[in-house]
């Protein structure tokens, strides 16, 4: 590779980076063809980009962004899997691969300024969806309204219902005086 196509690729890994809200590297050694295009289209499914990089440039790139302690994670074949939407959509895809028995063994990930061990990143892909959450806190609000509204009605019912008592027996009453 040229230098000038070498310092394309650093400021490219430099703009990814520091915009991706998460991304994540894993050694992808031992993966066949057809594994990485199915791992290829998840990710692309869920918008999250995938690229296998040089380590030599994505430690430079880190290095020049400001990202001290990657140097590590990058030995052997490494891929970089990002979002710029969803910082934790790269690690549940990652992951539910790995369970499925993808061979990729996720390295690290980095997310709002903090290196990830593998133990989080697995830990964080477990966590529910955004989607999720909020459906779960909609629920917590809706069922209290709920059973408001039940207690409203069969109170409104017996009103309702004493009413009618009254006024039947009024209309009796008043035939018999």
């Amino acid at each position: 590779m040229a230098t000038a196509e070498k310092e394309a690729k650093v400021e490219e890994l430099k703009a990814i980076m520091a915009e991706a809200k998460g991304f994540y590297l894993a050694d992808f050694t031992g993966i066949d063809v057809a594994a990485v295009t199915q791992l290829r289209n998840k990710l692309r499914d869920a918008d999250v980009q995938y690229q296998v990089i040089k380590n030599r440039l994505a430690i430079r790139a880190a290095e020049e962004v400001g990202i001290a302690g990657l140097e590590e994670h990058f030995s052997g074949p490494t891929a970089l899997a990002y979002s710029k939407e969803d910082p934790i959509a790269p690690a549940k895809i990652l992951q539910d691969f790995v369970a499925d028995g993808g061979k990729i063994q996720i390295k690290t990930g980095f997310m709002e300024g903090e290196i990830l061990a593998a133990d989080k990143v697995e830990a964080l892909a477990k966590l529910p969806s955004k989607e999720e959450l909020l459906g779960k806190v909609a629920a917590g609000v809706q069922s209290p309204l709920y059973g408001l509204s039940g207690v409203l009605n069969g109170l409104l019912r017996g009103l309702v219902g004493a009413l009618s008592a009254i006024e039947k027996q009024r209309g009796e009453g008043g035939e018999n005086t």
